[in-house]
């Protein structure tokens, strides 16, 4: 037998499921009669069983768990190269638009060249990106986080 002579039936078409009883899938079209999988459309949602409360809502939640927490914002040597100012603070960062929130904890991380001495006062910076820093003739200090008062000042009239 060669490959030139197999059959192969590539028009074979496709059932048309539930287009009447005479038509081999009509009528229920396979799925039985009534009840929920019968029945076109959404089959519920991911973790679905059945109209039982769903497992993520039985387990209790996690004590001392936050979701509104804060992320540290993160900058690159590169960045801070290019920027003419020569003390880099959360400020001057926020203001050249590098970072989203001048209030909220700032890293250097070692990426891309330092080519001028820069004094860099931030929260954080890892071991590489302070390196990189002194070794361009600057200094790194790792400063306290000024935040805002969220209770805003009573006016007087």
């Amino acid at each position: 037998m060669h490959y030139q002579d197999i059959n192969s039936n590539k028009k074979q078409s496709k059932k048309r499921k539930g287009r009447g009883i005479s038509a081999g899938q009509g009528k229920t079209a396979g799925r039985g009669t009534k009840g929920q999988n019968s029945r076109s459309g959404s089959k519920g949602y991911a973790g679905f069983i059945g109209g039982q409360t769903p497992l993520m809502q039985q387990l209790p939640k996690i004590r001392g768990f936050n979701a509104v927490g804060y992320g540290v914002q993160q900058v690159t040597t590169g960045m801070i190269n290019k920027l003419s100012a020569k003390t880099i603070t959360n400020q001057t960062l926020f203001e050249a638009g590098l970072i989203r929130h001048a209030h909220k904890p700032v890293k250097l991380i070692n990426k891309g060249e330092l080519t001028t001495a820069k004094t860099v006062q931030l929260q954080r910076a890892s071991h590489g990106a302070q390196t990189i820093v002194e070794s361009a003739g600057g200094t790194f200090t790792a400063t306290e986080l000024v935040r805002t008062s969220k209770k805003k000042e009573a006016t007087t009239k």
